[in-house]
């Protein structure tokens, strides 16, 4: 287990997929968190993500996302489709957008 500030490397041989199942097991994660425990660039969390939604529906389990919010407003901005962070809040405009997070249920 790591100390707090270190990263968690998958140990050999695991999947990336299967590093991210096993990170998003414990609680919600932002794609930032989950970069980080699993070694993985940001900017491809979002497409691994759609690819484990996949696999946990025929494993019986199902991927929760907790919707995006609005600094600004506190909206939440949800029934996206997508895994993103979006890049403004549809009600009042403002670019301070707080990412979804993503959890495991049904292990």
């Amino acid at each position: 287990m790591a100390k707090k500030g270190e990263v968690e490397v998958p140990e050999r041989g695991e999947t990336l997929r299967a590093a991210l199942r096993e990170a998003l097991l414990g609680r919600a994660l932002t794609p930032r968190e989950i970069s980080a425990r699993t070694s993985m660039r940001e900017k491809d969390v979002a497409e691994h993500l759609v690819h484990l939604e996949k696999s946990l529906r025929k494993q019986g389990e199902r991927l929760r996302v907790e919707p995006a919010r609005c600094l600004a407003c506190e909206n939440e901005i949800g029934g996206r489709g997508r895994f993103t962070t979006p890049g403004r809040c549809p009600r009042c405009r403002s670019e301070r957008v707080a990412p979804p997070a993503f959890k495991v249920e049904g292990a």
